[in-house]
């Protein structure tokens, strides 16, 4: 039977765990690599509703995005996750930045569903244990040039978006840059770039500032949504 550890090496084979950014906590962060595995359950977060649901299914191993562990751990009530999972006896491997940057991750499914051509990197990230550079963020070409209303639209749609928050550039979008998740201070490359409009899932103020003076159409469709 498969175990979480042969996961494990298979998710790092394609996304290195080594490569996750330096504020990152990443791997198996609840149980054992020895523990066999018959069933599991994917998520973008490890919540109650999560674990609940990973245990009337019958799930030995919850594989997320975003670790269910982030911060040191200081007090374990019986109402947290971990505490649940570890009462529930279901582990926890999380793939977080290190999927970001994976060429087969999350920045790339992104650019996938928005459709964007001849995809490159916009800007590198080299890991601090070596190994070669990774992309940060992408960008890309659309088909067709749209207005910067029309884009915004069709990321929202492309996005099952419920809504987007968006400002409004000074040309029409054809390059189209991106970034997962909270990536807003990618916003200073992609104008820097010249590139016409950037997605991201979570902008700041000052960001949104600085690309509208740019003229940067920018779409900001939700960190659940850019990552899902």
């Amino acid at each position: 039977m498969t175990t979480i550890d042969e996961i494990y090496r298979y998710i790092d084979g394609f996304a290195p765990f080594r490569t996750a950014l330096s504020f990152d906590n990443v791997g198996l962060l609840v149980g054992s690599g020895e523990t066999p595995v018959r069933r599991v359950l994917l998520a973008l977060d490890i919540t109650a509703e999560v674990v609940a649901e990973a245990a009337e299914t019958d799930c030995q191993l919850i594989i997320s995005h975003h670790p269910v562990i982030f911060q040191p751990v200081r007090r374990l009530s019986a109402e947290s996750v971990p505490y649940r999972l570890a009462q529930a006896g279901i582990a926890a491997l999380c793939a977080h930045t290190n999927l970001d940057l994976s060429p087969e991750g999350v920045n790339t499914a992104l650019a996938a569903a928005l459709a964007l051509q001849d995809v490159r990197a916009l800007c590198w990230h080299t890991p601090e244990c070596g190994g070669g550079q990774l992309a940060y963020a992408v960008c890309g070409v659309l088909e067709q040039a749209d207005t910067p209303r029309e884009f915004a639209t069709y990321v929202k749609l492309a996005l099952s978006c419920e809504g987007v928050r968006w400002i409004e550039g000074k040309k029409p979008v054809k390059s189209v840059a991106l970034c997962s998740g909270a990536g807003g201070d990618m916003v200073f490359e992609a104008a820097a770039q010249g590139i016409d409009a950037f997605v991201t899932g979570e902008i700041k103020h000052h960001e949104l500032l600085a690309a509208r003076e740019a003229g940067l159409t920018v779409v900001d469709a939700g960190h659940l949504k850019t990552e899902n």
